[in-house]
């Protein structure tokens, strides 16, 4: 063939290209995978075009749906606490003991802020209130924003204001002649570092209670705005819903729980038809749209008329299968949200005391790191404006010029738990203690205690028995408060 090819002038065929074969499964090209193909945007470009709709959407099923209103219930309990996040600081004095007084000053300012009234713009909110919004809002939405107020009507002059992530102006992307960008609203710098936020005057979606909404943008430096979220790649300029990987299944299995309640109730119904093979008018109870009805009642039977039979209408629900479907699929929802099954739930019918104990930790662990996020990221900022400026303003009686010192000593202490078997592992923290692997701080720290505080407490506590003549029969590491053994009355079994 080579040989007339030559004689007639014709081309060489060209060879089929290869395929390469691919050194990853995950890389694996074909028909099997037409419908995977990924992601080649920037974090920016992807989340642009499906923020809203996603954020809107987590709200829904934030209404409507019981598992995600009880996902963000978990977090603001486990998160945040009844209490907070308790203030602790521990400056020195010159001479290297604490600072007793400076930091009672500054502990006990910080705790009337956060009172009701206080420490928000509206007055609606305590500092646990806008620490569980945060938590609740950065969950839901993606980010939560947080405004600071200067204002001399205020208790300290300053407050915080949260508002809705919909009035940073998700529209305004553009190249300013600074050399700065700005991307969804958030202006960034050649670093990426916010610079400032672009914030609507009105929100878009209260159209109900204003003629006009203003949608032009004002630029608020990003010195008076916290900007809450956890970015899942470099260069994200905002939040997406930590509900985003499981938001479909949750739609869709909110869906079917909804068509098998539906199915359900119409089994229950019992409902038939009355066919008539001569096609006569059957007598009728009442009428829809010209169909005779015939209304039943419990332990009553019907005589029909010759020539019509009944046939029944039995959907045959419910199904069997639907617990252990919809049991599958929300281990799938649970692990897509960090928690565990059985707090989603409430099932426990499935557990054994080994599995709750090590879901529980497992949990724990994870909440603790929510906690070290949101302390850092919103509670540290939140103080350091507002310690800064009382102490600028003189509305404590410490000078400006101290600010680094009782900053660099403050700590947050979140909530801690109690253990799933207190009796063993009370026991196994004993044997910690005396070994040396733990200090007393690390176990009071496990119940979200501090060791220092609960001497304090011990010492007052002895000192109101003593003040009504009683004697206290436990005292810590076992000593007794008097020096003498007590003997106790255990009853037996």
């Amino acid at each position: 063939m080579s040989f007339w090819r030559e004689v007639f002038g014709l081309s060489a065929p060209v060879a089929a290209p290869s395929r390469k074969r691919s050194a990853y499964n995950a890389g694996t090209v074909g028909r099997l995978f037409a419908d995977f193909q990924g992601t080649y945007g920037s974090p920016d470009a992807d989340l642009r075009q499906d923020i809203v709709l996603m954020r809107n959407r987590a709200r829904q099923m934030a209404r409507d749906d019981v598992y995600v209103k009880r996902f963000l219930e978990l977090l603001e309990t486990n998160v945040i606490g009844d209490q907070g996040m308790v203030l602790q600081v521990k400056a020195r004095d010159t001479s290297g003991g604490m600072d007793v007084i400076g930091n009672r000053i500054v502990e006990d300012a910080w705790a009337v802020f956060g009172q009701v009234g206080n420490c928000t713009a509206d007055g609606r909110m305590s500092m646990v209130d806008l620490e569980k919004y945060v938590v609740r809002t950065c969950a839901r939405d993606g980010e939560a924003f947080v405004q600071v107020i200067r204002n001399r009507n205020f208790a300290h002059g300053i407050a915080f204001h949260p508002f809705e992530a919909d009035l940073v102006d998700v529209e305004k992307t553009e190249k300013l002649n600074n050399g700065n960008e700005v991307r969804m609203g958030i202006e960034v710098d050649q670093y990426q570092r916010p610079v400032a936020f672009w914030v609507k005057r009105k929100h878009p979606g209260d159209t109900q209670f204003t003629a006009v909404t203003a949608t032009e943008s004002v630029r608020v430096v990003a010195d008076d705005i916290i900007h809450v979220y956890r970015p899942l790649r470099a260069g994200q300029t905002r939040g997406e819903t930590w509900l985003h990987a499981a938001l479909s299944q949750i739609k869709m299995l909110n869906a079917h729980r909804e068509a098998e309640l539906v199915a359900s109730r119409m089994a229950a119904s019992k409902m038939g038809f009355f066919v008539s093979e001569t096609g006569e008018e059957t007598p009728a109870d009442d009428y829809d749209n010209g169909v005779p009805l015939i209304d039943a009642e419990p332990g009553t039977f019907h005589q029909l008329p010759a020539g019509v039979d009944f046939k029944a209408f039995d959907p045959n629900h419910p199904a069997t299968a639907f617990a252990e479907f919809q049991k599958n699929i929300l281990r799938g929802t649970a692990s897509g949200l960090g928690v565990s099954y059985a707090s989603l739930s409430g099932d426990l019918s499935d557990t054994s005391y080994s599995s709750v104990r090590q879901g529980a930790l497992e949990e724990r662990d994870q909440y603790r790191s929510l906690q070290g996020f949101f302390r850092e990221h919103f509670v540290m900022r939140a103080y350091a404006i507002w310690l800064r400026h009382v102490m600028e303003f003189g509305y404590i009686n410490l000078p400006v010029t101290k600010f680094d010192k009782f900053y660099a000593a403050t700590t947050f202490r979140p909530r801690g738990w109690s253990w799933v078997d207190p009796q063993k592992e009370i026991a196994a923290a004993g044997e910690a203690l005396h070994l040396g692997i733990m200090s007393p701080q690390d176990v009071a720290a496990q119940y979200g205690r501090d060791f220092a505080e609960t001497q304090s407490q011990w010492q007052r506590d002895l000192e109101t028995a003593a003040a009504y003549g009683n004697e206290m029969a436990f005292a810590p590491f076992g000593g007794n408060p008097q020096g003498k053994g007590v003997t106790q009355n255990v009853p037996t079994e």
